[in-house]
């Protein structure tokens, strides 16, 4: 976080001619659970050794196209087209490997999955990339990617090519076309998810790992929305992705510059670009719960009813005053807010960043906001009114013009933490009825968009 203005603004950038879309970055392996049914063989692919990672890419692909064979009539009305140009899987670490189109030598692929627009083909790295992924991810994120390598085939046929893009750049940013791939393949795993595929198996379970692909692959932090490779930060991907769950395909080919709103920005001075747009510890602890007492006032006293901000005490150990609420508590009975500054959240926030820590404790504020009002501080309602009202005080810090707010980096860390714990998800009590880590993005990402009136604060 960092004191500075911010503004939400839409994007203007060009997709290059491959679209490229995965890169592998450094991670912690996480267990992955399988998600096929049975495999396909993998003979249709070229260049293929026939082995574990071409089947599951044979098994994902071939229920992909099933699911737009229907969709694609379904959304367009037009019949879907078959792709003309093949898939390809690249032995990376083979020299003699033979090249798959829009490039000049299967190196060009390393670490990379992509759509070929001009020969209408999509490849990728069987070395580095899938089994990677496989591995820190489970077989889910191998799916997502290749589904939204798909997505980039349905645009083809929507007419959104190299040649319109060049045109009209203003109109198809790859900021854009990238966000619409990733809704399309959230409208694909909800079509496994409701048990429609002959050979896939993806319950909300493994989607928190899933998707911790979609976050790896966020734009390097700081990245401006015109760059022309621009992607999309954690939270722009995540949020496309669950609209395409949420919404289907109908959703996601209607998006426009108009209508799809980002997130992601540039640092906008030095020395928050120095610092990674995070603060120490201390100083953020101190800057947040200054900046929540004064947002939380608002709210109540706009409600009706008086505000006392809860008095900050620091702990050695976990709070344990009501209930196992994580690093930081809500304590009804003292009116207090304990926070435990030894190990738990001074290691969250250096893992993850310092909105990692902003967003605990605005979930925790959110909690004395609704004792304000009279409002249940227990139950799986107050639980979820908690989460939601720490995304609205997101959006407020987000767009003001002046003062404090956030550092470009900080949208993701929230969704980093939301996906990793649920400690911005219990009630007072210690409860939490928000599982899994997508449900809390979710939730969260109602309040960034809608405010608080989204929250059922009152």
């Amino acid at each position: 976080m960092r004191r500075a203005s911010a503004r939400l603004v839409l994007l203007t950038t060009v997709l290059v001619a491959t679209t490229s879309c995965a890169q592998v970055v450094p991670g912690k392996p996480v267990a992955g659970e399988t998600v096929t049914r049975g495999t396909v063989d993998p003979g249709f692919i070229r260049g293929t050794d026939g082995g574990p990672i071409d089947q599951l890419a044979a098994t994902a692909i071939t229920d992909i196209n099933t699911y737009w064979e229907d969709a694609f009539p379904d959304t367009f009305d037009e019949p879907w087209q078959e792709l003309e140009g093949g898939i390809y899987s690249v032995d990376t670490t083979d020299p003699s490997a033979k090249p798959p189109p829009c490039t000049e030598k299967a190196s060009d692929v390393e670490g990379n999955a992509f759509y070929c627009p001009s020969a209408d083909a999509i490849a990728w790295d069987r070395a580095a990339l899938l089994p990677v992924l496989q591995d820190r991810f489970g077989d889910a994120a191998v799916v997502i990617v290749l589904a939204h390598e798909w997505g980039h085939a349905v645009q083809n046929r929507m007419g959104i090519t190299p040649e319109a893009e060049r045109r009209e750049p203003r109109r198809f940013p790859t900021i854009l076309t990238e966000a619409m791939a990733d809704c399309f393949a959230g409208a694909f795993i909800k079509w496994v998810n409701d048990g429609r595929s002959e050979h896939l198996g993806i319950g909300s379970e493994v989607l928190d790992s899933a998707l911790g692909a979609l976050v790896t692959f966020r734009d390097p932090v700081g990245t401006s929305q015109t760059d022309r490779s621009a992607h999309g930060n954690a939270f722009d991907r995540v949020s496309a992705f669950q609209d395409g769950y949420q919404q289907g395909a109908k959703f996601c080919a209607a998006m426009t510059v108009d209508n799809r709103v980002f997130t992601q920005q540039a640092f906008t001075n030095a020395d928050d670009r120095d610092r990674g747009g995070n603060l120490p510890f201390d100083e953020i602890l101190t800057a947040v719960t200054e900046d929540l007492d004064r947002y939380y006032k608002g709210l109540v006293e706009g409600a009706g009813k008086q505000w006392t901000a809860p008095k900050t005490t620091p702990t050695e150990q976990e709070p344990d005053c009501s209930g196992d609420q994580g690093p930081v508590a809500f304590c009804p009975a003292e009116d207090t807010l304990e926070v435990e500054v030894e190990e738990d959240l001074p290691e969250l926030h250096a893992r993850i960043g310092d909105y990692a820590t902003g967003v605990l404790v605005a979930s925790r504020y959110g909690l004395a906001a609704m004792d304000a009002v009279g409002a249940e501080v227990a139950g799986a309602s107050a639980a979820t009114s908690a989460l939601c009202l720490a995304g609205a005080y997101t959006r407020e810090v987000f767009t003001r013009q002046d003062g404090f707010g956030l550092s470009p980096g900080d949208l993701d860390e929230a969704v980093q933490v939301l996906l990793a714990y649920d400690y911005a998800a219990r009630d007072a009590a210690g409860g939490s009825a928000l599982e899994p880590g997508f449900k809390r993005v979710e939730v969260f990402r109602g309040g960034v968009l809608e405010g608080a009136p989204a929250c059922g604060l009152s």
